[in-house]
């Protein structure tokens, strides 16, 4: 017998299973190569680089969300350019939870007269007991006492019953600050008093000598009250487009020092241990960010609308606030009386120093695509936090991709979106649309491992 032939299969039915093997192991060789293409593509479709936008329209004359258009009504322009809409969604479609903070200014002599108040507490805590399951809220109040101190009431949460005892801590922040529960005890306030005298606490400083020995003289002090290296978390210097420098220290008792230093460097105004809107927009995005990434990060914002911050730390503000997606909200009560009478002299003079006083929550509002609102009865804040949340959720969800050849250049885009829509009888609907006004170019996987 031929050795070769010895293992052929000599039936038929033999010859027959053989054949039948040699089938499946072809087929399995042939799917392999199909398998592996299907993970190669895929791997490219999840590396595509998609820049999103949620996008609030509005009936002009009513001021209600609109929710039945289609993408055919919506235009989208980056730096001018149209852009092809690629991703598209509506309302209930594909909405992410709400990560959202509300920053309480509780200076009594600001909204904190009003926050005190137990109706207006209440009809906060009955808009916030509505929140639809998956969005969740945490509260923060800040301008505690005279040490600038601020508290995280709750973080996160969607129990009605953690949000109604953390909103109903708020009176005692107005009423009795240097007392308020959460706040140091007697020995810890009375060390945080003496570092902060020691720093130079809430001092504002203008120079422009040109002496030697003044020079030296404030360079003396300067260095007496510069904190310690240990108590130092991080530093931010600020860079504005008029050559000004704002310069950000941020202390490990959650206080910051500022300091800006005019385009000329003869004019430096130093503000040591406050906490400002800034500062509440840093940690309330970074919270979202760490604890809720992958949620919809939004602010509101109440007080009376008085929020001293140099313009250079605004701009710094906004981008955080456009890098991150988050959508910035203003509840704004009645400024006091004499407050109304003294904005007139002191918005000029604060310009003239290089400060915003009052307006910068209803740019940032604007800068994000959020919503500010006035209240002024008692039942104007339930309706205020109602339409800013009901507006926060009736968005639409826009994305375009970007090019290979689109690089992280550092610069702002600008975005715009137009829509248009015909109503029943053919005319085109008045609308009004709100969303953030730029965007940063995401880093490709290549500039990515180049900086790490």
């Amino acid at each position: 017998m031929n050795p070769s032939t010895q293992n052929m299969p000599h039936t038929r039915a033999q010859r027959r299973k053989a054949i039948e093997l040699i089938a499946i192991v072809s087929l399995i060789l042939l799917v392999v190569p199909l398998v592996s293409a299907q993970e190669v593509a895929e791997t490219i479709r999840v590396r595509t680089r998609v820049v999103f936008m949620d996008a609030l329209v509005k009936d002009k004359r009513t001021g209600i969300p609109i929710s039945d258009l289609k993408p055919d009504n919506f235009e989208l322009f980056d730096d001018g350019k149209p852009r092809t809409i690629s991703y598209f969604t509506r309302d209930g479609q594909a909405r992410k939870p709400l990560a959202m903070v509300i920053v309480l200014d509780c200076r009594e002599d600001g909204a904190g007269r009003f926050l005190k108040r137990p109706e207006v507490l209440k009809a906060l805590t009955d808009q916030l007991a509505k929140l639809p399951p998956g969005d969740e809220v945490g509260i923060m109040a800040m301008n505690i006492g005279e040490d600038e101190k601020r508290v995280w009431l709750t973080t996160f949460t969607n129990d009605p019953v953690k949000i109604a005892a953390a909103l109903a801590r708020v009176p005692s922040f107005v009423e009795h600050p240097d007392n308020a529960p959460g706040l140091p005890d007697d020995a810890e306030k009375q060390k945080t008093a003496e570092a902060a005298q020691k720093q130079g606490k809430g001092s504002i400083s203008i120079g422009s000598d040109s002496s030697q020995d003044k020079r030296e003289e404030k360079a003396d002090t300067t260095a007496q009250n510069k904190p310690k290296p240990e108590d130092i978390v991080e530093t931010e210097t600020i860079k504005g487009k008029n050559g000004a420098v704002v310069t950000r220290t941020v202390l490990k008792d959650g206080s910051v020092n500022l300091k800006r230093v005019n385009s000329s460097g003869h004019v430096t105004i130093e503000l040591d241990d406050v906490y400002d809107m800034a500062a509440a927009v840093r940690d309330a995005t970074r919270a979202s960010e760490k604890e809720r990434p992958n949620s919809q990060p939004a602010i509101v914002w109440v007080s009376d609308g008085i929020a001293p911050i140099f313009y250079e730390d605004r701009d710094a503000t906004e981008q955080i606030l456009i890098r991150s997606n988050a959508i910035f909200n203003s509840l704004t009560v009645d400024l006091r009386t004499l407050f109304k009478f003294l904005m007139p002299i002191g918005k000029p003079l604060a310009g003239w120093m290089g400060v915003s006083l009052y307006g910068s929550a209803r740019h940032l509002a604007q800068q994000s695509g959020g919503e500010a609102v006035r209240v002024n009865r008692t039942s104007d804040y339930g309706a205020g936090l109602a339409k800013i949340i009901g507006n926060l959720t009736a968005r639409y969800s826009l994305g375009f991709a970007l090019g290979e050849d689109e690089k992280d250049d550092g610069r702002m885009h600008e975005l715009a979106v137009r829509v248009k829509a015909l109503d029943t009888k053919g005319k085109q609907r008045k609308l009004e649309v709100s969303s953030r006004r730029g965007y940063y170019v995401p880093r490709s996987d290549s500039d990515q491992a180049a900086n790490q």
